[in-house]
Formats: C-alpha cells, structure tokens, sequence
C-alpha cells in the first residue's frame, strides 16, 4: 500500500466550490436582470430607425408615428413620443433619445443603466 502526500493530489476544495458557485449566480443574476432593458433599448433603437426612415415632415408627426409603433411593440415602456429629440441635419430627420433604467438586484443594491441612441441620419 502506498501512501500519497498531500502535496500530490489534485482536486477542487469545498470552499473553492463554494467561491465559484456564488460568483457564477451572481453573474447569472445580473444577466437576468439587464437582459430585458437591453432588449428594450434594441427594440427602441429599431423603432426610432423605422421612424426616420418613413419621412414624417413634422415634430408632431414623428412623435405621433413612434407612439403608434410603441403600441405594436409591446417591450417598450421606458420613453414616450415626448422624450424624443428631432433635429435635421444634411436636409436628413435625426431622432436622439435617452434615459435611464434602474434595476433592483438584490435589495437595497440596484444598478442603474443609462442608455442613449439617436437614428441613422
């Protein structure tokens, strides 16, 4: 029978496992709870290109034509047709818009997240 020291063996110890599991929830939590809001600023991003492209002439009409399809895309919630700036440039309509997200991940921690995006011009 041989015996095998210590120094030789190999392996993950309780508290290693332990430290590892906590830090993958962690990370999984976080992604959980981050991974709507950047939905939600991806389907705004589309939305507000859409918009654009169509060629309203107006402020009004822009904010009227983003609210109608806020109504098909039921994701977005954060902004309205009055949070959004339209400016011009090179004879091209610029829609920005920006806001801010907070996200509660595990009481009293939150996480707040500002997004910003404006159309293609």
């Amino acid at each position: 029978m041989t015996l095998v020291s210590r120094r030789e063996q190999r392996g993950v110890t309780l508290i290693g496992l332990l430290f590892w599991a906590v830090l993958i929830g962690a990370v999984a939590l976080i992604g959980m709870k981050v991974f709507p809001t950047l939905n939600e600023y991806w389907t705004i991003q589309r939305t507000v290109n859409k918009v654009a492209q169509e060629g309203g002439t107006t402020v009004p009409e822009i904010r009227a034509s983003f609210e109608r399809q806020k109504q098909i895309e039921y994701s977005i919630e954060s902004i309205s047709g009055k949070d959004l700036e339209v400016t011009k440039e090179n004879d091209r309509i610029v829609i920005s818009f920006a806001y801010d997200k907070e996200i509660v991940l595990i009481e009293p921690v939150y996480l707040l997240i500002r997004y910003s995006g404006r159309s293609k011009p």
